[in-house]
């Protein structure tokens, strides 16, 4: 039987919630917000040094997130940690992963590969192996998609509101802040927001599917994100650039 796309939303959509990471950072003596910002901005251009897609990079950072749900990490051990998701992760979308030794070299070898196959084990265990969590990239997909199916203008640009919105979520990620929203949310107000900034005509519903979202909850997400983009305005005169 061959699983109709609608289909694949709605199961991706209802399993969100059973991958969604706590509020940890109470539970977490030695890392910081401030931390986990430093670390997922530099894993972002890391993912693209090697080339790995969006989808990757969400992985990574919701496999961290879950982990650090469940364990506490110490600091020094803190970038260990990030680029042993980003391989994780990468095992699990890309045909090919970035070598160990690639990823060691990134962190000055500071760490060996033993410690990184050792934490690697440690976090499949602690996940139960629940890896393959509904992404931000799977949502963000969906939302632009459904944009282009509605759009009857000639002038509308979908290519440009999915850079101008991925990178809104690349900010997203790297904020602590954003971790409680579900990430179907998350990219339907990443997208609306970059068709405001585009001054492209609303869409209106980007999402399909029952399960409805909190308006509260939704207004909470955008309000968020528009602050998040305003302390951010470079970064998305850069991507304008491209």
């Amino acid at each position: 039987m061959v699983m109709d796309y609608e289909e694949c939303y709605n199961i991706q959509k209802s399993n969100e919630v059973n991958f969604l990471p706590t509020n940890y950072l109470s539970r977490q003596p030695q890392v910081t917000a401030e931390a986990r910002c430093r670390l997922v901005s530099w894993l972002i251009p890391v993912h693209r040094y090697f080339r790995l897609s969006f989808e990757t990079c969400c992985l990574t950072v919701n496999i961290m997130d879950r982990f650090l749900s469940t364990t506490p990490v110490a600091s020094d051990c803190f970038q260990l940690l990030g680029v042993t998701c980003l391989l994780i992760a990468s095992k699990l979308v890309e045909v090919s992963s970035p070598q160990i030794k690639q990823l060691l070299a990134l962190c000055c070898n500071a760490f060996t590969k033993n410690q990184m196959c050792n934490l690697e084990c440690i976090i499949l265990i602690r996940l139960n192996f629940r890896l393959s969590a509904p992404t931000l990239d799977f949502f963000l997909d969906h939302c632009i998609n459904r944009r282009l199916a509605g759009s009857c203008k000639a002038e509308a640009d979908p290519a440009g509101s999915k850079i101008l919105a991925q990178t809104i979520c690349e900010l997203s990620l790297a904020d602590y802040t954003f971790i409680k929203y579900p990430p179907s949310l998350l990219a339907q107000c990443a997208v609306s927001l970059a068709e405001s900034l585009l001054d492209m005509e609303p869409t209106g519903d980007v999402q399909s599917g029952e399960n409805s979202v909190d308006p509260a909850l939704s207004k909470e997400c955008a309000d968020n994100l528009r602050l998040l983009v305003s302390l951010n305005q470079e970064v998305l005169q850069s991507t304008a650039q491209l």
